[in-house]
């Protein structure tokens, strides 16, 4: 029988569901490296690189989110590389976004292309027209961040499946609540479980999604032999922040829409950009593949100096990097090499109160 619940309420009762009498309701932080293993490996846990029980639960939480198999990872970059390392080898071809999150070009400059992979970088809202002949793998990232530009996934998916290429989506501006690629027709989705999935600003994680077992299973087997494993610990709290995802991500993103509206013709600000504004160059993309467009509002101020200043007057906002917590932040993003002008600003939306984000906002426009 077809489960009749949301993923959500499945996910906060998949461990309730299952339980006997006497045993703990909240997850257990299984801290162990080693486990009782007489005679041949048999399958169960024997060893920590090779699977621990409170890392496989949150996994499975994350699976029912995604409708796919997954595999956790301690960062959102050691999932991404697991995806490069996994399929990519010398003289493969490969696309990847120019202005999406920079440290995933970075690692391919870095490693991949003095082994020989053939990068070519693609604007996010060219990847639609852009050409896939003899192409292995493909990196898309929608909303791009921190630009937020939007390509249309099942567009490039159906290029992309065409052309025998496998489609990555970097989901983490949005997260699956937002927008789910692999219904969209994306091969794999990636994501950064350190912002939004686990919410908090407290440890770093991310995942691997995928419901084909072929693509899923040297993904896995990289990780094993890497040893990029996730601490029973920070999947813990991992999954402690899944319990409140869709509360926190519906405020987040109500404050985002509600900043950007409020900035929305302001003449102390250019550049704005959010996909949720009616007036966005890529509004009606995202309506057709997005169910909300994040947290994330960027625009530009006169000069890095007054974007700076505006910072460091916001009572509300964080002087931080990352984003998908509780507590807004914003950064002027130059400062990491992103090819944005010298007064863009990165604006995060936490979980604030609507109205006094918004009312604390304006008032940082204000020059002393």
């Amino acid at each position: 029988m077809t489960n009749p619940y949301s993923p959500i309420s499945r996910l906060l009762h998949h461990r309730t569901q299952r339980i006997s009498k006497g045993e703990p309701a909240a997850l257990p932080i299984i801290a162990s490296s080693t486990f009782h293993q007489p005679g041949d490996p048999d399958g169960t846990h024997f060893y920590g690189r090779n699977g621990n029980p409170t890392v496989e639960e949150v996994e499975e939480e994350i699976g029912i989110i995604e409708d796919a198999d997954v595999v956790l990872f301690p960062s959102g970059m050691s999932a991404i590389a697991s995806v490069f390392y996994a399929h990519l080898r010398p003289g493969d071809r490969m696309l990847v976004h120019s202005d999406g999150y920079y440290n995933a070009r970075a690692l391919l400059a870095a490693q991949l292309e003095p082994m020989g992979v053939h990068v070519q970088a693609v604007a996010t809202a060219d990847f639609a027209a852009a050409d896939f002949t003899g192409v292995k793998l493909a990196l898309i990232e929608t909303p791009s961040n921190p630009g937020l530009d939007v390509c249309d996934i099942a567009a490039v998916a159906a290029k992309a499946k065409s052309a025998g290429t496998i489609l990555v989506a970097d989901n983490t501006t949005a997260s699956p609540l937002c927008q789910r690629p692999l219904d969209l027709g994306a091969d794999i989705s990636v994501m950064a479980d350190t912002k939004a999935m686990a919410g908090h600003s407290d440890i770093l994680a991310g995942h691997v999604a995928s419901r084909n077992g072929a693509l899923m299973a040297p993904v896995r087997t990289w990780r094993r032999l890497a040893g990029a494993v996730v601490s029973p610990f920070d999947a813990y709290l991992l999954h402690r922040g899944l319990e409140t995802l869709e509360l926190r991500v519906a405020r987040a993103n109500a404050n985002a829409m509600a900043i950007a509206t409020a900035l929305s013709g302001d003449p102390r600000v250019s550049g704005l950009r959010y996909p949720g504004l009616a007036g966005d160059p890529a509004h009606a993309v995202a309506r057709r593949q997005m169910k909300g467009y994040g947290p994330i509002v960027s625009f530009c101020l006169e000069s890095r100096e007054a974007a700076e200043g505006f910072i460091e007057r916001h009572p509300l906002a964080a002087a931080a990097t990352s984003f998908g917590g509780v507590h807004s932040s914003a950064e002027c993003r130059i400062r990491w090499g992103d090819r944005v002008p010298a007064g863009f600003i990165r604006f995060a939306c936490g979980v604030e109160p609507v109205a006094d984000l918004v009312a604390a906002t304006l008032a940082a426009l204000d020059k002393p």
